[in-house]
């Protein structure tokens, strides 16, 4: 049986795992329940793919739509991998022909939505199968608490109990800790079998605007990006068809998606989307859950989202190929005001979570000081630990000096204390500003001694001014009206004229859509070629482009130039079966590309051995093959020896020989039998993993000792991948 890391290299194409994926496919291959949270595009895919190459039986996937299942199902094949699915847009004769899959067990990975899964004929079929791991997709959809709970879900946990002795694993990219209780009390599950990976999508440039324009403003934002896909949120079917109209009268491809429209033009849409035959789509939120579109390179969210959880994962949907990719919410005041309108006709607890999660939304949204990915990742429970992401507007807004706000601050908050309170900004600048508006008058406020105070400033000014005050924490803003209070903080700052430093003007935003990119000298005309060739080959064989190869394997290629196989093979997502079909295809066109320019292949290195402490464990490797013992490199280096032999079983998985003699078998005291029980036990379970090797000897020898025996084991074996 194939390792792990061998069929993630063979199959999938890729060198290294992301975080988290081996410790959830080893709690898989140990049997263990398991709850994964990863972000979007952080790869929970594989989570079950490479177990269901590993067990024996069948994989069984629960996903909420049809368009996820088809699409993961096209992904799988073109990777060799033997999928299948079952549901109600499929011909009499694919549904059995799928059924007799499942049946005769070439089928390794079956697709099921939840409401098909309940079914008397799916039950006595998975009945005559081994299922040895039952995997929910989007498993926040179990959770009363989640932003898209659906009941049907919360009726999996009597599959659980039919197949009680069936691994199971649950995966989500969106869920507050609230929802993870939730999902392992529904699934039974034990605490400790949870992993969750960084809430953080640093590939994204998170930016919000203040709407003055809608039109206009995105408008001005497409025309930079207009051979590029996106997708654009909007509040209602009118507005998003308004736009979709607006957008084709200027030119762009665009298409609208809604439950207005009929199944079969809402299916055409995204289908065009999906194959890059359209590059934007104007949709509702019902577009894009499971829509696994990698290079989606913008989200405009010309509405604001009810939730954080909302807008995290709409966001989620761009930039899953790792590349850079921008996000930008319009946000205006009146946007929030048409949610509570509708927030207004819930009742009880239901109205009472709508209003706390909009408030949520509303404050990130109106934060101009902080860096936007620390507030979004604390309402998944995750603490942001660097200052300056770089890679949103307020971290990469032009650096202005602070000035001393102490005098307009203190007006600002004398007349919130002055106006009892009651009153959002908007009064409080009016009576500043000196307004004789209807509403000032009815309370009389014009008679306030902070009336007509501050008409040095604009109202927008004042507007901003207020935001940073709520923000640095000296004004609360709650309820419904968002009503301005004064907190002890701010008390403090009156009664001891204490100094306030912020800044009056909004900060000129500097958009930084080139953030962070992993390549940025690739060749664009080489990868215009390619992305030819990709839509050429992808409409012959019916699938979506990115099914070929992603955006970032053609922008791999186009910076590396691979003049042979070898060298396509190592470019990222380039795996054996793709190759295979693929490669020589590719390789064709860069090889005349290259002929034709004067252009020489260029040395693709691994990203993480660009830093020299992240390519400690190669130095320990080749100095350990040259003949330096573990002890002598434990003291080189100042660590102990078991971070030693962890480097020297990294260097050994990424596919280096050990030099084989005395060296490792002094670092253990087992006895010949117990190692030759061990160095069995590896060549049975594979040397990925110590669990399934630790659980198959019984707990009969540590952890410690299996360390040693596992490169023992690597070393006779005369290369780091086991078989």
């Amino acid at each position: 049986m194939f390792s792990a890391a061998v069929i993630l290299k063979n199959t999938f194409g890729y060198d290294e795992f992301r975080p988290y994926q081996r410790e959830t496919i080893e709690n898989i291959l140990a049997g263990k329940d398991t709850l994964a949270i990863m972000p979007t595009g952080g790869g929970k895919s594989l989570c079950y793919q490479i177990p269901a190459l590993m067990l024996d039986g069948l994989t069984l996937v629960v996903s909420p739509l049809i368009a996820l299942m088809k699409d993961q199902v096209e992904q799988m094949r073109a990777s060799g991998v033997p999928a299948v699915m079952l549901n109600s847009s499929l011909p009499a004769h694919e549904y059995q022909k799928n059924m007799d899959a499942v049946q005769d067990g070439s089928a390794k990975l079956l697709y099921l939505a939840p409401e098909t899964l309940l079914t008397p004929r799916i039950f006595s079929l998975l009945s005559q199968t081994e299922l040895a791991l039952l995997t929910i997709d989007e498993a926040h959809c179990i959770s009363e608490w989640g932003h898209d709970f659906r009941p049907e879900y919360r009726q999996i946990a009597d599959i659980r109990q039919r197949f009680p002795n069936t691994t199971c694993l649950a995966l989500t990219a969106t869920a507050t800790q609230r929802v993870r209780a939730d999902i392992k009390k529904s699934l039974n599950f034990e605490d400790s079998n949870e992993f969750i990976a960084s809430f953080d999508r640093d590939n994204l440039f998170i930016e919000v605007a203040q709407k003055r324009d809608g039109l206009g403003q995105t408008l001005e934002f497409l025309q930079k990006r207009k051979d590029e896909s996106g997708i654009i949120y909007c509040f209602s079917r009118r507005q998003v068809d308004e736009l979709s109209a607006y957008l084709d009268l200027k030119g762009f491809s665009v298409r609208p998606y809604h439950a207005g429209l009929n199944d079969a033009d809402r299916k055409a849409n995204q289908e065009a989307f999906i194959r890059d035959d359209v590059q934007i789509i104007v949709a509702t939120i019902a577009f894009g859950m499971g829509i696994n579109k990698p290079n989606v390179r913008f989200v405009i969210h010309y509405d604001l989202p009810k939730s954080i959880e909302s807008y995290y994962q709409e966001i989620g949907r761009a930039g899953r190929d790792g590349l850079p990719a921008h996000c930008l919410l319009l946000y205006s005041y009146s946007d929030a005001g048409k949610i509570r309108y509708f927030i207004r006709e819930k009742e009880g607890q239901e109205r009472i979570v709508a209003t706390q999660h909009l408030d949520a939304i509303v404050r990130y949204a109106e934060d101009e000081i902080n860096c936007r990915r620390s507030p979004l990742l604390a309402y998944f429970g995750e603490k942001y630990k660097t200052e300056n992401c770089k890679t949103c507007d307020n971290c990469t807004a032009e650096a202005s000096q602070l000035a001393d706000i102490t005098i307009p601050a203190q007006k600002f908050l004398s007349c919130v204390k002055r106006t009892g309170e009651r009153f959002g900004a908007g009064h409080v600048v009016d009576v500043l500003r000196g307004s004789k508006n209807k509403k000032v008058l009815q309370y009389e406020h014009e008679k306030l001694s902070t009336y007509g105070i501050g008409d040095e400033l604009t109202q927008k000014q004042w507007m901003h001014l207020s935001r940073q005050l709520v923000q640095m924490g000296y004004l609360d803003q709650d309820g419904e009206y968002r009503v301005l209070s004064l907190t002890e903080q701010a008390m403090d700052a009156l009664r001891e004229r204490k100094t306030i430093m912020g800044k009056l003007k909004e900060a000129e935003r500097v958009s930084r859509r080139q953030a962070q990119e992993d390549i940025s000298d690739y060749d664009k005309d080489l990868f215009a070629l390619l992305r030819q060739k990709r839509k050429a080959l992808a409409d012959e064989a019916g699938v979506p482009p990115y099914v070929i190869f992603s955006d970032k394997t053609l922008v791999e290629m186009s910076a590396y130039y691979p003049q042979s196989l070898e060298s396509v093979l190592k470019m990222s997502g380039v795996g054996q079966a793709k190759l295979r079909r693929f490669g020589q295809l590719f390789l064709d066109d860069i090889q005349a590309y290259c002929r034709e320019n004067g252009i020489l292949e260029k040395e693709k290195r691994n990203y993480r051995e660009k830093n020299d402490k992240n390519r400690r464990y190669m130095i320990v490797g080749e100095m350990y093959n040259a003949g330096d013992s573990i002890e002598s490199l434990s003291k080189r280096y100042q660590v102990q020896t078991s971070t030693i032999l962890n480097h020297l079983a990294r260097f050994a998985s990424a596919g280096h020989s050990l030099r084989k003699g005395q060296d490792l078998q002094a670092q253990t005291s087992l006895s010949p039998q117990l190692q030759e029980k061990a160095l069995a036990a590896f060549s049975k379970k594979g040397t990925d993993f110590l669990s399934p090797v630790f659980e198959e000897l019984n707990g009969t020898i540590s952890y410690d000792d299996l360390k040693i025996m596992r490169l023992i084991a690597l070393s006779q074996a005369g290369s780091g991948l086991s078989a």
